[in-house]
């Protein structure tokens, strides 16, 4: 049986390549996400073998949907798509499960590639990843870790992509008040009260684009 694989990019015209691309390579995509949370809710409803995740999608990134769906599924597949080469950018997503990192300027067979080594039990990382990324994984120099909740890591992006508390609210299906509270705590933890922090702080993580 061919794979079955979920992609998720909010650029329609990106989606409609790579779809062409993985069925002419006998994949079978089963479903399309134009934002992170519609990515978590196809793979739980679906349960593919692969997620593909753009990085830098609206409302919650490719490496927190990534964290989300392997939560629910660990034994699913996810390969980031991306422009980003940077150190934190790829730790943050190996840190997350994710067990493909393909930079988007590599050749097309770089994804097809990919596929079929993380199926076989195999991490993959486009060759503009450089050695010292690896070894830093593999040997837990990561730097400081992240104070953050997997939950303050979304309120975070969506603050940072200019949501106020009650839109937060209302896409995280919570309270104003747990919202504002939980802007709250997350402005304590980062040392921050003010926007633009938060703002560099997420830019920093990679979760969302500068």
């Amino acid at each position: 049986m061919p794979l079955r694989i979920i992609l998720a990019d909010d650029h329609q015209i990106v989606r409609q390549g790579i779809k062409s691309l993985l069925q002419q390579e006998g994949f079978n995509v089963v479903g399309e996400a134009a934002d992170g949370y519609e990515a978590i809710r196809l793979a739980k409803e679906l349960h593919p073998d692969v997620a593909v995740l753009d990085l830098g999608m609206p409302l919650i990134n490719g490496t927190n949907a990534a964290r989300e769906i392997l939560r629910e599924l660990p034994r699913m597949k996810v390969i980031l798509l991306t422009m980003h080469t940077e150190e934190q950018y790829v730790l943050d997503a190996l840190q997350a499960g994710v067990t493909g990192y393909v930079v988007k300027t590599e050749a097309a067979s770089d994804l097809v590639r990919a596929l079929k080594e993380v199926c076989a039990g195999a991490t993959y990382l486009s060759s503009k990843i450089s050695r010292a990324i690896v070894r830093a994984y593999l040997e837990r120099r990561t730097g400081a870790p992240d104070p953050l909740t997997p939950r303050e890591r979304e309120v975070l992006q969506l603050i940072a992509e200019g949501k106020t508390t009650k839109e937060i609210a209302s896409v995280l299906e919570i309270s104003v008040k747990t919202a504002d509270s939980h802007r709250t705590n997350i402005m304590s933890k980062l040392g921050t009260h003010g926007i633009a922090g938060l703002v560099r702080y997420a830019i920093r993580r990679g979760w969302i684009e500068a």
